[in-house]
C-alpha cells in the first residue's frame, strides 16, 4: 500500500511517515502544495493523508482540484482548525476522514487503515483467501493457526493483490507500490517477488494472466 503525506511540518511529517513504514505502508512526503497536487494528480496512491496549511497552495484547494478531475484516492485531512464548519468543508470537498491536531499517531494509522479497508469494500482487517489468513493490522500471513513468515516486501506485495481482490494488477502497478522511486528498480524484480511468494504459499494463490499481470481470485469452495 503506497501513502502520500502531504505535510510541511517535519516534526509531524517524520514521525508520521515512520510509523506508517513500521505498519508495512510505502510512504513518500511532499512538503510543498503545489508538488504534492501535482504528485496525487498524475500518480496513484492507495491513501493520501493531507495537511490544510500547506506552502503555495493549500490542501482543501488540492482536495477540490483532485475531486474536480475525478481523482479518487483516499483522502485523510490534518489540519489545526478545529471548528466544525472547516470539517464540514473538508468532507463536502470529498476528504474520506478527519483529524485535528494534536493527534496520536497509533489514531491516524487506525483511520488509515479503516480508509484503505473502506475503498476496497473489506470490513476487517483479516482477510480470508486460499486457506490462509492475512492479519493486515498484525502484518502476519498464517494457515491454520500457524504463523507463516514472509519478508516485508512479500507481505506489501500480497497486501496490495488481496486489496485488489479479482482485479489484474500489472506488473507496472505492482513496480509503483512497492518500491521506492529513489531507488533503482529491476524491471524483472516484480517476477522474481512473486516467484518467492509462490514457493512460500503454493503456486495456486497468485495466477498469471500473461501479458497483463497478475490476480488472486475469490475463493470458489
Amino acid at each position: 500500500m503506497r501513502i502520500l503525506i502531504a505535510e510541511d511540518d517535519q516534526r509531524i511529517a517524520e514521525p508520521l511517515s515512520t510509523t506508517l513504514q513500521h505498519a508495512g505502508f510505502l510512504v513518500d512526503v511532499e512538503a510543498d502544495g503545489e508538488v504534492a497536487w501535482h504528485r496525487g494528480d498524475t500518480e496513484n496512491f492507495d491513501t493520501i493523508i493531507l495537511d490544510l496549511g500547506l506552502p503555495n497552495l493549500d490542501g482543501l484547494s488540492i482536495l477540490k482540484r483532485w475531486r474536480g478531475s475525478d481523482r479518487r484516492s483516499p483522502v485523510l485531512v490534518l489540519t489545526a482548525r478545529g471548528r466544525w464548519e472547516e470539517k464540514v468543508e473538508a468532507i463536502e470537498a470529498g476528504a474520506d476522514d478527519y483529524v485535528v491536531k494534536p493527534f496520536q499517531m497509533e489514531e491516524v494509522l487506525a483511520r488509515v487503515r479503516a480508509i484503505v479497508r473502506r475503498a476496497n469494500g473489506l470490513a476487517s482487517s483479516r482477510i480470508a483467501f486460499k486457506g490462509f489468513i492475512l492479519d493486515s493490522r498484525l502484518l502476519q500471513v498464517s494457515r491454520a493457526g500457524v504463523p507463516i513468515e514472509l519478508t516485508p516486501l512479500e507481505l506489501r506485495l500480497l497486501m496490495h493483490l488481496l486489496h485488489h481482490r479479482n482485479q489484474v494488477v500489472s506488473q507496472l502497478q505492482l513496480t509503483d507500490h512497492l518500491y521506492d522511486q529513489a531507488v533503482d528498480r529491476d524491471p524483472n524484480a516484480v517476477e522474481q517477488l512473486v516467484a518467492r511468494l509462490r514457493k512460500r504459499l503454493g503456486v495456486d494463490v497468485i495466477e498469471t494472466r500473461r501479458g497483463f499481470g497478475y490476480v488472486i481470485t475469490e475463493d470458489t469452495a
